[in-house]
């Protein structure tokens, strides 16, 4: 099932996430979802804080990008309770977006390697490292399960300068072509 994607503004998105355990209600159908989600909406990765759900989960997809990056080739997961463990290397500069951002692109830097601890749908243990795009995806939706946007890693100029649209996402005057939940006004303060 297709699900809507939350708009900018939604709280949901700046909450950590919590850890979720191996019966979460219905998880199953849930990873399912977010894939039908995702692909959808011409994703490459999607985390539940995205769909409404604070919880320290997300699925990447990245084979889109094989054609900038080899490495990506059929790189496509599930990451449940994810721990950074270490990031180092170059930071080099990466056009990013978002589904809960849409129509806005910005340049975000990011470290070159990670090394993170996660559990894949059968629950299962992994601490893998990875380089490049695979780490740039990962530490995007990472961020989701921390409270945090690309946005955040703009400089205070870059974000004043793309505020407007912001505020037009929050306002639900910009309607990508997937399904989108906009935070209503009357829940804001």
């Amino acid at each position: 099932m297709i699900l809507q994607v939350v708009a900018y503004g939604d709280p949901v998105l700046k909450k950590v996430s919590d850890d979720i355990a191996k019966d979460y209600p219905k998880l199953d159908s849930l990873i399912d979802n977010m894939w039908e989600t995702m692909y959808n909406a011409n994703g490459v990765g999607i985390a539940a804080p995205q769909i409404g759900r604070s919880i320290r989960l997300f699925v990447i997809d990245a084979s889109p990008f094989a054609e900038d990056d080899e490495t990506v080739e059929g790189f496509k997961k599930v990451f449940i309770n994810a721990k950074i463990l270490s990031e180092e290397g170059e930071e080099w500069d990466f056009n990013e977006g978002c589904l809960s951002i849409p129509e806005i692109r910005e340049d975000v830097s990011r470290k070159s390697k990670i090394t993170i601890e996660y559990l894949d749908e059968k629950f299962e243990k992994h601490t893998e490292t990875y380089e490049g795009l695979a780490a740039r995806v990962i530490q995007h939706e990472y961020d989701h399960i921390e409270g945090v946007l690309f946005t955040d890693h703009l400089s205070p100029l870059r974000r004043k300068l793309v505020g407007g649209k912001l505020r037009k996402i929050q306002d639900g005057k910009i309607q990508p072509d997937y399904r989108m939940r906009y935070y209503s006004k009357r829940n804001r303060r």
